[in-house]
């Protein structure tokens, strides 16, 4: 929307929004009987600078990973506060999740305020969102439109069909009539069908597959739109019992440690059980996946399998959602060891399996310190113990499996063994200037094997552990609007590879205004960038603004042509320098004033005459000597053929003047000569 009213509308404005707001209040102070933990996300102070912002977008619910957000937005980016512009409880997301009343959300513009120029903004996830229970809003988009990407926790690029599975259709929260339309082919929410500013367009989605990184590009259709995101999520508890299974003594159930992880590994809760065996771990996001560890009391050994896959995804209470664990205290005679990596520290969530001697199995999995533990069992020899060496890992120098361990009449101990991870490679993958989260890198196998693929985070760092010795391609998918260099070959031996750094380029853009002499925007005034392969025109809109984008890196030189009837007030060029982060140099801008009046032609002069030559042979000589007066060239009555013609008093008064002067000499000379025969009488 763009965000210029006139006061008769600020006024209509603040009174639907009053209005809107009231009855939202009424709607809210009941919550939803379906919803345990519905919140709205939050979000960190906005950093940055014109079109290179950034901020953290913090889901509510726990275990619902934060996105480091980046935007090339250009300013004014906002995180208003959600008292008078929100969701409803009469919205369709805010009917499902609660209303947003009082919750921040994210304002965002477009790169510049041309059609050619749009943002993108990223969401990089620390790690693969849920696959259900969350939404995200988009807002006001009338006067512009989104196009919706992602990235999925594979590395692959979200098809358009599936985002189009998320869409949940439109809605205006402003409880007006206008509405985007979503176009499915291109997964674009785009404004009314004349780009006129309204209020409260919107349209909101439920992704149903896990991201890695969501990808919001805004572009201006009219005017100086604004758009807004909001993101909301479920959570559901997690919980269960341990049981104490004693038949000889007791294990205090109490004195156990039950550890929830994330689907990737991330420890998210710790607890232990209440004296009936009962746990809660709390509530965490809605989806599958999430693993709980147990970890006995000293002296206690677990029955069974010491984690357990857990999914909340149902209604409270589902048996989904709850660990159940038994223990017991330890019989004799235990077998006991630790599993740990070639730098000493201890590997979890190994799985390792005890054969005995009578052709049974028992399995178990390391704990948190990379411990394992079986009890119970009977004197004898032949015993074998395995490990299931984990992904990135390679068995160590014992290998993975313990043969002829022989249990007597106590218990076995340190029975350990090492596993040695796979190299290591990493890098940064930069572009505008600074690091791009969401970034796709693959590793191809020269053999031909599956490629690698991880997802850069929001710093764009990427990190790929485990990966085997060999040669391959290291590859990035370079987002919209970005050129990534050609794939380069590496080769991973036995260390880690760092610094494996790829620089991504983008073009930019230069703009500016040109105005008049009371700062008044003129239109229709031509522009030419010089630079690069080839000159480029462009002309003023009526706001007097001009825009060329799609420049590479280089030197431009900008050259305004003033219309008729005008002249450049100042420099009629400017310089921009853009380099391969595709920086939009703005501020190039021009002022006009009115050409001067033409001047009035003055009489042409009469042609000048040359002199005669006084040597000129047909000149007549002169009859009388110096000083006598005579009619001859020099004399003050010339008038002969050998004058000059009086055609201009200057060269008239110059003659007589020295006519004059002549004759004053001559009669000075002959007063002395007067007075001196005087003297002498």
């Amino acid at each position: 929307m763009n965000r210029i009213l006139g006061g008769a509308r600020v006024v209509a404005a603040l009174v639907a929004a009053t209005a809107l707001a009231a009855t939202t209040l009424v709607a809210t102070t009941t919550a939803p009987a379906h919803a345990v933990s519905d919140g709205w996300a939050a979000w960190d102070p906005v950093a940055g600078t014109s079109n290179a912002y950034s901020t953290t977008l913090r889901p509510a619910s726990a275990g619902f990973p934060t996105a480091a957000v980046a935007t090339d937005s250009r300013g004014n980016v906002q995180l208003p506060g959600g008292s008078s512009t929100f969701l409803g409880a009469d919205t369709p997301p805010g009917a499902k999740y609660g209303s947003s009343r009082d919750q921040r959300y994210l304002v965002l513009r477009p790169r510049a305020d041309t059609p050619t120029a749009p943002s993108t903004t990223t969401y990089t996830f620390d790690q693969p969102t849920p696959d259900i229970g969350w939404a995200f809003v988009l807002g006001d988009v009338d006067a512009d439109q989104v196009r919706v990407s992602a990235v999925d926790a594979a590395g692959s690029t979200v098809p358009a069909g599936e985002i189009d599975s998320w869409f949940r259709g439109t809605f205006n929260h402003s409880g007006g009539s206008d509405q985007p339309r979503w176009d499915a082919a291109t997964s674009t929410l785009v404004g009314n069908p004349g780009a006129v500013d309204t209020d409260g367009a919107s349209g909101w989605f439920e992704p149903e597959v896990r991201l890695r990184s969501l990808t919001l590009t805004f572009t201006r259709r009219a005017g100086f739109p604004v758009y807004q995101t909001w993101f909301v999520s479920r959570a559901r508890p997690i919980g269960g019992t341990v049981e104490d299974r004693s038949t000889a003594g007791s294990c205090p159930v109490t004195g156990s440690t039950l550890t929830l992880l994330s689907p990737f590994g991330e420890e998210l809760a710790t607890t232990s059980p209440a004296a009936d065996g009962t746990y809660e771990l709390g509530e965490f996001a809605t989806q599958s996946g999430y693993t709980v560890r147990l970890d006995a009391a000293p002296g206690c050994a677990v029955v069974g399998p010491a984690q357990a896959t857990v999914s909340n995804v149902g209604n409270d209470g589902d048996p989904a959602s709850r660990a159940r664990f038994e223990v017991r205290a330890v019989v004799p005679f235990p077998i006991s060891g630790t599993v740990r990596d070639t730098d000493g520290a201890p590997v979890a969530g190994v799985t390792v399996t005890l054969a005995q001697p009578t052709g049974g199995t028992l399995t178990t999995t390391t704990r948190a310190d990379g411990t394992y533990l079986f009890d119970d069992n009977d004197t004898g020899d032949g015993y074998a113990i395995s490990i299931g060496v984990p992904a990135g890992y390679v068995a160590g120098p014992d290998g993975d499996t313990i043969d002829d361990v022989d249990v007597t009449n106590g218990p076995v101990v340190d029975q350990d063994f090492v596993v040695d991870a796979l190299p290591t490679v990493s890098g940064t993958v930069t572009g505008g200037g600074r690091g791009l989260g969401g970034v796709p890198v693959r590793l191809v196998p020269a053999d031909g094997g599956p490629a690698i693929t991880r997802v850069t985070d929001g710093d764009g760092g990427y990190r790929v552990d485990g990966v085997p010795g060999g040669t391959y391609t290291l590859e990035v998918e370079a987002p919209d609007g970005y050129t990534a260099p050609p794939a380069r070959s590496l080769t991973v031996g036995a260390d880690d590879l760092e610094d494996q750094d790829v620089a991504l380029s983008r073009p930019g853009a230069v703009g500016g205004r040109v105005v008049g002499p009371d700062d008044e925007p003129v239109g229709g005034v031509g522009l030419t960038v010089s630079g690069g392969n080839e000159d480029v025109a462009a002309v003023t809109d009526e706001d007097g603004g001009w825009f060329v984008d799609g420049l590479d890196a280089g030197t431009y030189e900008v050259t305004v042509s003033p219309a008729d009837g005008t002249v450049v007030d100042g420099p009629a060029t400017a310089t921009a320098t853009i380099t391969a982060a595709g920086e939009i140099v703005g501020g190039l801008d021009f002022r006009l004033a009115p050409a001067p009046d033409p001047v009035d032609p003055t009489d042409p002069p009469t042609d000048p005459v040359e002199p005669t030559d006084p040597t000129d042979p047909t000149d007549p000589p002169a009859t009388g000597g110096p000083g006598t007066g005579g009619t001859g060239g020099t004399g003050t009555g010339a008038t002969g053929p050998g004058a000059l013609p009086a055609t201009g008093a200057p060269q008239r008064a110059v003659l007589l003047a020295g006519a004059a002067t002549l004759l004053g000499g001559l009669s000075m000379l002959a007063a002395g000569h007067l007075r001196t025969r005087r003297r002498s009488a």
